[in-house]
């Protein structure tokens, strides 16, 4: 989803190939044997396996938007928070929405620690629209779609929870049009077939 968001923001051109992870076509696996989504093939043959990469590698091309370039704060603080998101809210969220994947795990121990991530994007949007200001900005379309999931999991307990600020902002980032238009849902690729294009004003 996110590496959706950002190649649509920067108006980057491709073929999308949306493929069913239980049947992984073999062009896939070639290109990346971890066999993971979201996978970008570069014109020159270099392969870009995570979806954060794909984000800097597409707005490097282009950022209209300047989410590279933070309202307030540094690059740098936005890359920590990202990174904190990646690493151990991203590691409490699957093992909330999935214990029994997990040995051990949890749930409502790792909804807790989940939890406390969530606050401190709450008081940082308190005073703001934004993460880091008043334009989105790379760590907002990193972030968000990661809420979404968190949120989703148990919605009513999510909505009593004392943070009106990242709701209101959760809910912009859901209401956009560019997040639903990359939500729209593409026929699963055939080999040997194109693809979609993507972004389709491209």
């Amino acid at each position: 989803m996110r590496a959706r968001l950002a190649l649509a923001a920067s108006g980057q051109p491709c073929e999308l190939r949306e493929i069913v992870l239980r049947d992984k076509p073999a062009e896939m696996l070639t290109a990346s044997p971890k066999g993971t989504v979201p996978v970008l093939i570069l014109p020159d043959g270099k392969v870009i396996d995570q979806s954060l990469d794909i984000m800097r590698w597409a707005l490097t091309q282009r950022d209209p938007e300047h989410w590279l370039t933070p309202g307030h704060g540094s690059p740098a603080a936005m890359e920590t928070l990202i990174q904190q998101c990646d690493g151990p809210f991203k590691m409490d969220l699957d093992r909330y929405k999935y214990p029994d994947r997990y040995e051990n795990a949890d749930a409502l121990s790792h909804r807790s620690a989940g939890a406390q991530y969530l606050m401190e994007l709450e008081r940082r949007l308190h005073t703001q629209d934004h993460l880091f200001g008043a334009h989105r900005c790379l760590a907002d379309m990193a972030i968000a779609p990661f809420v979404r999931q968190f949120a989703h999991v148990d919605k009513a307990w999510f909505d009593a929870q004392p943070w009106p600020a990242l709701n209101r902002w959760l809910a912009a980032f859901l209401n956009d049009a560019r997040f639903q238009s990359v939500m729209e849902k593409y026929p699963t690729w055939i080999p040997g077939t194109v693809g979609n294009r993507f972004p389709q004003d491209a």
